[in-house]
């Protein structure tokens, strides 16, 4: 089992690239067997979870073609099988977007009932809603959801709360649907208009993403496409936080600065210095960091995957904090271990009360999911001594060459596999 073993006290200084954003390209893979032509998908992140797809795409029988670490030319025309109960597929839970691809197209799919991070409850219940409404038959039995329908019809569909998830299904299946749908309550996160946008380029009818209303007229057909996936704006905040913990000082490259107000606003709320740019933002960090609230919320409200990584921040600002997660029920599970770094926070249902302290002390701790295994990274980073983190299987899921890119901006950090290769990196940073 891999850790990543970290040496705490420098601060994170000078350029980061950002990588595509894993929560769209996951679902622009999925959509992408929509169409028999080839699509060339572009800035996808070298990460677990995308490998992952791509090996589910491949097998069922679609022709995947990495042509380097960051693009991959797909092909949808020889896909033989509408069953997806691929060994690792229920590892991520965006597998679960193949269900609105195939259906779109096939009109019939069967997955594996999606897995990923155990942050708490997050019920199909909207997709299965969403998709009935289109014409389909749902049925959820041993472990697997499969949808049929003899012909999808658009609908007038009512999300009764703001789900990503559910928003892109739909909208999937829609747009090979007969007639128009419209989705109310849709949510508005950039991946899911990154996704509609995707789909209008391959010649599909969809307006209003990025509103809550979000209106779709089926077509007979979608065709080749070449597209690039938007930049990771958790990826970014996570290298934000990074500056903010350790008193650095980042330009953080190749991103959207619209989409990451949230992030930016609430660490000048803690005493950082932003400067936005075109597609880069420079954080500063030179003076003491100070208490504030946040609340998460959908967006464009504050992300909740930036949440344990702003709450390791926090737990060395001055005064008191109040962190409420109104997304998740169980998001807090990383406190217990930043406790163990020295860190005063106490959580009292959905709200994490963390008084500040005056810096946190290297500890072993555990990533219990992928952001807050982030977070504890963050941690370790402004930490005193030596931090290792275990279970960073979690990490690799969603960041791409997270160790090597914080080395580049100063970090002490290595990704180990033993504890002789940890008492080595002791040993040279001693």
């Amino acid at each position: 089992m891999e850790q990543f073993v970290i040496k705490g006290g420098n601060a994170v200084c000078g350029e980061v690239e950002i990588s595509g954003a894993k929560n769209a390209a996951l679902a622009i893979l999925a959509a992408a067997i929509m169409t028999d032509e080839t699509v060339t998908v572009e800035n996808l992140p070298d990460v677990r979870d995308i490998n992952i797809m791509l090996d589910a795409l491949s097998d069922i029988g679609a022709v995947v073609e990495r042509v380097d670490r960051h693009t991959a030319h797909i092909n949808g025309s020889t896909i033989g099988q509408l069953s997806v109960d691929y060994e690792y597929i229920k590892k991520i839970r965006a597998s679960y977007y193949l269900l609105g691809a195939l259906l779109g197209k096939y009109r019939s799919a069967e997955v594996a009932l999606p897995g990923g991070c155990v942050i708490g409850s997050r019920p199909i219940d909207l997709h299965v809603k969403g998709f009935k409404a289109l014409g389909a038959d749902v049925d959820i039995s041993y472990g697997l959801i499969s949808v049929k329908a003899d012909r999808l019809t658009g609908s007038h569909i009512y999300m009764d709360k703001v789900s990503v998830g559910a928003t892109i299904n739909v909208m999937m299946a829609a747009a090979l649907a007969e007639g128009k749908t419209v989705i109310e309550n849709a949510a508005k996160e950039p991946h899911v208009v990154d996704v509609a946008n995707f789909l209008n380029s391959m010649g599909a009818n969809i307006r209003g993403a990025g509103t809550d209303v979000i209106r779709i007229v089926g077509v007979e057909k979608l065709h080749k496409t070449d597209y690039s996936v938007i930049p990771d704006q958790i990826e970014a905040g996570t290298f934000m936080c990074a500056v903010a913990a350790t008193r650095g000082d980042v330009l953080v490259k190749n991103v959207i600065p619209k989409h990451l107000e949230a992030t930016s606003a609430k660490l000048v709320e803690a005493g950082c210095r932003i400067q936005e740019f075109d597609d880069a933002v420079r954080v500063i960090c030179d003076g003491p960091l100070v208490h504030t609230q946040i609340t998460t919320l959908p967006y464009p409200g504050y992300p909740t995957d930036m949440q344990p990584q702003m709450t390791a921040v926090l737990g060395m600002a001055e005064g008191t904090s109040t962190v409420t997660e109104s997304i998740f029920e169980n998001r807090f599970k990383y406190v217990d271990e930043l406790a163990r770094m020295g860190a005063d926070i106490q959580v009292e249902s959905n709200i994490a009360i963390i008084r500040g302290v005056r810096g946190y002390t290297g500890a072993r701790v555990c990533a219990p999911d992928l952001r807050a295994g982030a977070a504890l990274v963050i941690a370790g980073l402004a930490a005193d001594g030596i931090t290792i983190v275990d279970d960073i299987h979690y990490i690799q899921r969603g960041y791409e060459n997270f160790e090597g890119k914080l080395r580049q901006l100063g970090a002490q950090i290595e990704r180990t596999c033993c504890e002789k290769e940890i008492q080595k990196f002791m040993l040279q940073v001693s």
